[in-house]
C-alpha cells in the first residue's frame, strides 16, 4: 500500500472514530424510574420515554421497573436515572432524609421537575372477608405493598392514624400490586392496600374476578396522619366493578424528580416535551388526565430544577 493511501485510510479512520465519539457526546440517556408493571407510573413511564425519544434531540429513552417512590429517589441520588416517579411524602423524607422511611441520610441531590396526579390509597378487601371499616382489618392477612416502597409507607401512616399497627394484622405481606391481587384471587390474602391512581389496573382485574369492597379511610382519619401531604378524598362511584357509592379516602399528590446532575438543557427539554405532548399521557392511563400545567409547581417539597423553572418561567406558569 502507497504512503498516500496509508494516510488516506488513518484519516477515514480517524474521521470515523471523531465522529463516533461526537455521536456519543450527543446521546441523551435518559433512564426513566417508575414502579411495578402493573400500577400507573409504569404505563406513564413509557410514554414518556415514548415522547422522548422523537421530541429530543439523540434522546435513547427507557423505562425501568422499581420498587417505586423510596427506590427511585436513592437511584436518583446514585445517578443511576434521570427522572423519577415518587410520591410526595416519600420526597419531602428523602430531603430530610428520614432514615425510618428508607432514607440514611439526606439526599441532596434530588431536584423537582413537575407535579403530576394524586394517588388515592385504595384499601379493597374481598366481599367474603366481612372487612367493612379499618377496624375490621384487625387480624386479617393484609398486602401493604412493597417494602419500604411509597405505598408502603402510605400504609403505615394510615393504619397509625387509625389506631392500628402491623401487630394487629393477622399477616403481613410486602408485595407489588399485581401479586397482591393474585394472593387475594386465590383466597391467600383478604385485603390489600394499594396507592395508585384512580383506576389503577390491577384493583380493576380483581374487581372483575371477586367481589369487592372499598374500605373508607374517613376525614378524621386522613387529618391525625399530620402530614399536609395528605388530603381527604373521594375514590368515585364506579371506579371498580361493583363499587356502587362514592367511597371516602385520602389522597397524596405525585411529582417527577430530577438530580442535580442532569443539564439545564436537559431538564428543560424533558419539560417542555410532557407538557407538549400531554395527549400521549393521557392515553396511557387515565389518571395523567389530572396533569396540568398550571399545577406543575405546587405543593414541590424540593427545589425547582433551573431547567424546569426556565420552562416555566417561559410560559407563564413563574413569574
Amino acid at each position: 500500500m502507497k504512503l498516500w493511501q496509508k494516510f488516506g485510510l488513518s484519516f477515514g479512520l480517524g474521521l470515523a472514530l471523531v465522529a463516533g465519539a461526537v455521536q456519543a457526546q450527543q446521546a441523551q440517556f435518559i433512564n426513566i424510574l417508575t414502579g411495578g408493571q402493573s400500577g400507573v407510573y409504569y404505563p406513564l413511564g413509557v410514554a414518556l420515554s415514548q415522547i422522548y425519544a422523537k421530541a429530543i434531540p439523540n434522546a435513547r429513552a427507557t423505562a425501568q421497573v422499581t420498587k417505586a417512590s423510596a427506590e427511585n429517589l436513592n437511584l436518583l441520588q446514585a445517578g443511576r436515572g434521570e427522572l423519577a416517579f415518587a410520591l410526595g411524602d416519600a420526597v419531602s423524607d428523602a430531603w430530610k432524609g428520614d432514615a425510618e422511611a428508607g432514607f440514611k441520610t439526606k439526599l441532596d441531590k434530588l431536584r423537582g421537575l413537575s407535579a403530576t396526579y394524586n394517588n388515592y390509597i385504595q384499601i379493597v378487601a374481598s366481599a367474603d372477608s366481612g372487612i367493612k371499616t379499618l377496624a375490621d382489618l384487625k387480624g386479617k392477612r393484609v398486602s401493604v405493598g412493597a417494602a419500604k416502597s411509597g405505598t408502603e409507607l402510605n400504609a403505615r401512616a394510615i393504619l397509625k392514624a387509625a389506631g392500628l399497627s402491623y401487630a394487629d394484622l393477622g399477616k403481613v405481606e410486602y408485595l407489588p400490586f399485581g401479586e397482591s391481587v393474585e394472593l387475594m384471587k386465590n383466597r391467600q390474602l383478604d385485603a390489600t392496600l394499594q396507592s395508585a391512581g384512580l383506576g389503577v389496573a390491577s384493583i380493576r382485574d380483581l374487581a372483575t374476578a371477586v367481589k369487592i369492597v372499598v374500605v373508607p379511610v374517613p376525614a378524621d382519619v386522613v387529618a391525625k396522619v399530620g402530614d399536609a401531604a395528605y388530603q381527604a378524598a373521594v375514590i368515585p362511584a364506579n371506579s371498580y366493578t361493583g363499587q356502587t357509592a362514592d367511597v371516602p379516602t385520602a389522597a397524596i399528590p405525585n411529582f417527577l424528580v430530577t438530580h442535580a446532575g442532569v443539564s439545564d438543557e436537559l431538564a428543560y427539554q424533558m419539560t417542555k416535551a410532557m407538557y407538549e405532548n400531554l395527549d400521549t399521557l393521557y392515553a396511557a392511563h387515565n389518571a395523567a388526565k389530572a396533569i396540568k400545567r398550571e399545577n406543575a409547581v405546587k405543593g414541590m417539597p424540593i427545589p425547582l430544577h433551573p431547567g424546569a423553572e426556565k420552562y416555566y418561567r417561559e410560559v407563564g406558569v413563574m413569574k
